[in-house]
């Protein structure tokens, strides 16, 4: 199933959603996905009659749904049964319908390509190499961004290897090796580029991303050094590796003119057209 495809089945009626910013979740009206793919009427009951379903199959789905303010069809703001991504594609697997199928296909196939890339690892860099082709990467591109895969991969083995958990303390210590260099903790850098879910790295400039595997990699050196104890001795060493590239920003800076932390996304690297600029520039056009 294409994103395109996934558009078509959502086309017909307006899938209400809300962005956490904190989370950096997207959550999706239940009633609304409900509706759509299952095409009955009466999306509530349907609803209910999910939940006991699914907890008669041992689901602990329907206890962990939440419920988040939206608008109805009255206008009015109600509390309304809300999921996230993973949650929906659970969601989608127990409705028996012709709307539905085209998901789950697509989540066979996926799960099936993951258990291809754990067996052959080779299988996952060709295939990554395939998905920026498509998105119009250039191969140069590329090359550098598969690098910085690898950068980070030997930061975060060495993370592991001091005692550095996965989740909360490698954000922390991202954060504090991206502020060091680029003066933007991670969500500010995001949101400088006018980004939500989508890969931070991803919507770097060849320039910002040399920088970034500079800064990972000094920090990854200087932790073999030092062998850091502690999670504050790793932090110490994340803002080390961090400023080393930072300083090396400033210098390009100040022999250019121009800053390297572009608020460019990937859509408008790619493309060249800034849609938000765009907009203005219309309006702007149609007051004259």
């Amino acid at each position: 199933m294409t994103k395109e495809t996934a558009i078509r089945l959502f086309e017909q009626k307006q899938i209400r959603s809300i962005w956490n910013e904190d989370e950096e979740k997207w959550y999706f009206s239940i009633i609304d996905v409900v509706e759509v793919l299952s095409g009955t009427d009466r999306p509530r009951k349907y609803w209910n009659d999910l939940k006991s379903k699914l907890r008669k199959e041992g689901s602990e789905l329907s206890e962990n749904i939440g419920q988040l303010k939206m608008v109805s069809t009255d206008g009015k703001k109600r509390q309304t049964d809300v999921a996230d991504t993973e949650q929906l594609f659970r969601l989608i697997q127990s409705i028996p319908s012709k709307r539905a199928e085209p998901f789950k296909q697509w989540l066979a196939k996926v799960g099936r390509e993951r258990i291809d890339e754990i067996e052959d690892p080779e299988i996952g860099i060709d295939r990554l190499m395939e998905t920026y082709l498509k998105k119009g990467y250039s191969k140069e591109w590329i090359n550098q961004r598969l690098k910085s895969i690898e950068v980070r991969n030997e930061l975060t083995d060495e993370w592991e290897t001091r005692g550095v958990r996965k989740g909360l303390e490698f954000a922390i210590l991202t954060d504090e090796i991206t502020k060091a260099w680029s003066g933007f903790r991670v969500k500010q850098y995001k949101k400088h580029k006018g980004l939500k879910k989508e890969n931070l790295r991803d919507n770097m400039t060849n320039l910002e991303l040399v920088l970034n595997m500079l800064a990972e990699a000094t920090t990854t050196e200087i932790s073999k050094e030092k062998n850091p104890e502690t999670f504050e001795e790793n932090k110490i060493i994340a803002n080390q590796g961090g400023t080393i590239a930072g300083n090396t920003r400033r210098e390009i800076e100040e022999k250019t003119g121009k800053d390297v932390v572009s608020s460019l996304s990937a859509k408008i690297i790619l493309t060249g057209k800034d849609d938000k600029l765009q907009v203005i520039k219309d309006k702007k056009s149609k007051t004259k």
